[in-house]
């Protein structure tokens, strides 16, 4: 794991065990995997721009990336990146803790490098169904709900 940008464990002290938990969680729930080396990087959104721009032709920051690695004899399964400013934004946005968007996009990714995908309905709503199963043991909330509107009584 690397810390690319200090504003992750500024805005978030445990950053680190939160990514690991998160992607170990995955990895526990797919025993058959065989192999879990993953490289996760916490950038900022210049490097994930520059990630995405390069490597997928989309010039713009996204929340992750994922970089699946082709069979190797190290059991080197991937590569993952976050950008903190996305991440923050949506945390915001969605009514969420940082830890736990950070936790819901760490195994987004490591799902995406076991080969879930969301490219249509169908695939979207297993790779959610494992997602809320994943998250739910780390006492993540479902990051599918609605968020909760302040009571304005």
């Amino acid at each position: 794991m690397e810390i690319e940008d200090e504003a992750w464990t500024r805005a978030e002290p445990e950053a680190e065990a939160l990514v690991w938990r998160a992607a170990q969680a995955v990895l526990d729930a797919h025993e058959d995997i065989d192999g879990n080396g993953i490289v996760i990087l916490l950038a900022d959104d210049d490097s994930v721009r520059a990630l995405n721009r390069d490597f997928r032709h989309k010039d713009y920051a996204t929340n992750v990336l994922s970089f699946p690695s082709p069979p190797n004899p190290e059991g080197q399964i991937g590569d993952i990146a976050v950008a903190f400013g996305v991440c923050v934004r949506e945390a915001q946005e969605q009514g969420k803790s940082l830890a736990h968007h950070l936790q819901h996009l760490v195994a987004h990714g490591v799902l995406h490098l076991l080969g879930y995908d969301h490219q249509d309905d169908d695939e979207a709503e297993a790779m959610e169904a494992l997602e809320r199963e994943i998250l739910a043991g780390l006492d993540v909330p479902d990051p599918y709900a609605e968020p909760v509107a302040a009571d304005q009584g």
